[in-house]
């Protein structure tokens, strides 16, 4: 009897502890999705392509937005998901290409002067210092 319960509970543990080493990858996977989800539902994020993998628990943004506040938004909405420890991203901005750019006028302008250089400041000699030989108190001038 007493062999059966200790087997019993061995196979319990076990189930557990099996169990609980599974759980890890569905839970990212599960970060994964909800990560999705809430970036799908912000609104300011709007027709945003960018990948999203978890990892530990870490989730790693990859794609390209086109805008800064885009991007902050974007790891922001992903920080506030449930599960979520860390935020690595690798978005990159695409710079917005203006429809028409206009040529600088140039303008009349006064060349500019170089600065003069002034002539440097004669050094005078430095005076030396005799030095006194260790012991001997009193200075050999006196």
């Amino acid at each position: 009897m007493n062999l059966l319960k200790r087997t019993t509970a061995f196979i319990f543990i076990t189930l557990v502890l099996g169990t609980a080493g599974c759980s890890k990858s569905s839970s990212d996977a599960e970060i994964t999705g909800r990560v999705k989800t809430a970036i799908s539902k912000a609104p300011e994020l709007k027709g945003t392509k960018v990948s999203v993998s978890t990892t530990e628990k870490v989730v790693h943004l990859d794609g390209t937005v086109k805008s800064r506040a885009e991007r902050a938004m974007l790891i922001a909405v992903a920080r506030k998901v449930e599960g979520v420890k860390a935020v690595k991203t690798d978005v990159v901005v695409t710079p917005q290409q203006t429809a028409a750019i206009k040529p600088q006028q140039k303008t009349a302008t006064k060349p500019q002067q170089k600065p003069t250089v002034q002539a440097s400041a004669k050094k005078e000699p430095r005076t030396q210092l005799r030095s006194t030989p260790p012991g001997a108190g009193v200075p050999a001038d006196r």
